[in-house]
């Protein structure tokens, strides 16, 4: 992906509000079932995940986790938000 697309890509999720909350059970199949719904429907997503999921990884490895197992690029990552692109 070239850096204009993501740049635009980044300005667009700064407005959005987080469709997907991740707790303490982690990333679950319902979990990445819902992400899944949630991308096909809207192409661009942003997921909160909640202090409590974080035992053994930290923020960057999660995010690419998510990433891998819903087949999307990762866009950003700030705190404990991160944004995913279909």
């Amino acid at each position: 992906m070239d850096k204009k697309k993501l740049y635009e890509l980044k300005s667009e999720a700064s407005q959005l509000k987080p469709v997907i909350h991740i707790g303490k059970n982690g990333l679950t199949d319902p979990i990445v079932d819902e992400l899944k719904n949630q991308l096909k429907a809207n192409r661009l997503v942003k997921v909160k995940i909640l202090k409590s999921t974080f035992e053994n990884e930290d923020t960057i490895e999660l995010s690419q986790k998510i990433a891998d197992a819903t087949n999307t690029t990762l866009v950003d990552v700030r705190g404990n938000n991160v944004v995913l692109y279909r």
